[in-house]
């Protein structure tokens, strides 16, 4: 999946890989994903046909009605029947092609649950007409009327807009929605994306949800979302910059939850992250500093392909030999691993076999079992893996436990060859596999913080429960922050009074 075309690939536990929507479901509402929370056309036509070629249908004829829509069906029920109340996003735009055997099953379903356990919420958008200083409600009305033209009659509408909706802008939209004025949503832009479910809550959506639904629920508890909010907007610590060197920086979702990921860290420590996106393709020896001058800490992110991997080696380098916060993740610790190598053991053929399937010294390398497979995506270790942790290292301190389980998405790992090497040379394996006994985790402890993983923590970071190791790298990045400013304001006053001395 191009990050290019798809944004952020999220994994869940089980290993399924879906766009960055998911993981924003799973940040929003704190519950684990699984490759049931997520299916497309693909899945579903491919589910129909394998069930004809082992005769489930008994010789019938395939149609998109009943036969994709009641699998489709089958599948939201499946998901439903494991939770109070599911809600289930049918992506697109009303109208396309690939949507309407979707919107048939969710026509169908309305019907077949009645009309207290289902309900038809239409996101839509009202946009700003700059010139004119006007809000338009006729992709609204036109949109609705193809839905109704399905079948499908909106309940509620959310009206996506750059501004609050007036009264009058929503009693236009409810007049030909035929939907009560105070169904009538607005959902503005917000400056932070958590202060939505408060802008929501304002609207009372979630009371017309609950009594729609016939459910019973107490007033909902927001103080988190605006104590969220309030460190985001004015954050006591200040701002901690983080560059972020990767190669996909030109579609900065490409990186949606290691940028959540950070700005949790943040909130944890009452800081605001400013990211700085790096393109590690225009990075080498001549600008590095340049590059990462004035940054609190530096993030090398997942990828993949040689493309961009000598100017993550440069920039970790120099945050190496700096004592700059550095915080690899999945390649980042891989460049870590073969930076180290080069510079501190002498091993100057140091590579990854993904980019030089002839290295000298591989200490980056497909396990023996994973040579001989040719599809990319059976080679890949997907999901949730458990990891060991090292006593009295870094890694156990940050995480408090033992042992945890982080999800994985990558094909290359670390040569346990050269382990033995690169430990002489003061590189902690502070994380590894039990089952397969492979290298999960790195740190140098002489330096200020200086952490890899093999995996991906930013998937399962939350805005209320920041993940450990983001935490601490926002941590030192901020105490690196702080050292600085000292170390300049000294300077300062140290030149100032040398001043007057010679004045």
């Amino acid at each position: 999946m191009s990050p290019y075309q798809h944004g952020e690939v999220f994994v869940t536990d089980d290993g399924a890989e879906a766009d960055l929507d998911l993981g924003h479901y799973e940040r929003f509402t704190s519950t684990r994903m699984t490759r049931a929370n997520n299916f497309t056309t693909g899945r579903i036509y491919d589910a129909v046909i394998s069930k004809e070629r082992r005769g489930e249908y008994l010789g019938a004829t395939i149609q998109v009605i009943p036969h994709i829509t009641d699998e489709i069906k089958a599948r939201v029920i499946d998901v439903a029947s494991r939770a109070d109340v599911a809600i289930v996003e049918v992506g697109g735009t009303v109208g396309d092609i690939e949507s309407l055997p979707f919107l048939e099953a969710v026509r169908q379903l309305r019907h077949e649950a009645g009309p207290q356990n289902a309900i038809s919420v239409h996101v839509t958008l009202v946009p700003n007409i700059a010139a004119a200083g006007e809000l338009k409600t006729k992709p609204t009305q036109h949109s609705v009327k193809e839905l109704l033209g399905l079948g499908i009659q909106p309940e509620i509408l959310i009206c996506r807009t750059e501004k609050q909706l007036s009264r009058s802008i929503k009693e236009k939209i409810a007049h030909f929605c035929n939907v009560p004025v105070g169904a009538v949503i607005s959902a503005p832009d917000v400056s932070v994306i958590y202060e939505l479910p408060i802008a929501l809550h304002a609207e009372k959506i979630d009371e017309q949800i609950t009594e729609r639904l016939n459910i019973w629920s107490r007033p909902p508890d927001l103080g988190a979302w605006h104590r969220t909010v309030e460190i985001m907007k004015n954050p006591p610590r200040g701002i901690a910059t983080i560059a972020l060197v990767g190669k996909y920086v030109h579609l900065r979702d490409s990186y949606k939850s290691l940028h959540e990921a950070l700005s949790h860290g943040g909130l944890a420590n009452e800081c605001k992250i400013e990211v700085k996106y790096l393109d590690s393709e225009t990075i080498d020896a001549s600008n590095v500093e340049r590059e990462l001058a004035g940054v609190d800490g530096v993030l090398v992110p997942g990828g993949f392909g040689g493309r961009g991997a000598e100017g993550k080696i440069q920039a970790i380098r120099h945050a190496r030999e700096n004592g700059i916060p550095f915080f690899g993740i999945c390649l980042g610790m891989q460049m870590a691993v073969v930076e180290f190598a080069r510079h501190v053991c002498g091993v100057a053929g140091a590579n990854s076999t993904e980019f030089d399937p002839n290295a000298g010294d591989p200490v980056i390398d497909l396990m023996p079992d994973q040579r001989g497979v040719k599809a990319k995506g059976g080679t890949m270790r997907l999901g949730a893996y458990r990891c060991a942790l090292v006593p009295g290292s870094l890694a156990a301190e940050m995480y408090g436990s033992s042992e945890v389980s982080e999800r994985h998405r990558h094909r290359y790992e670390f040569n346990n060859a050269y382990k033995e090497r690169l430990e002489q040379s003061g590189m902690v394996m502070s994380g590894l596999s039990p089952e397969l006994g492979l290298v999960e985790m790195i740190e140098l402890p002489k330096h200020v913080h200086f952490v890899g993983c093999q995996f991906h923590p930013e998937f399962k970071s939350r805005p209320h429960a920041a993940h450990p190791l983001f935490t601490r790298f926002v941590r030192a990045s901020l105490s690196r922050r702080d050292a600085r400013s000292r170390t300049e304001t000294r300077t300062d006053v140290s030149e100032s009074a040398t001043s007057k001395l010679v004045h």
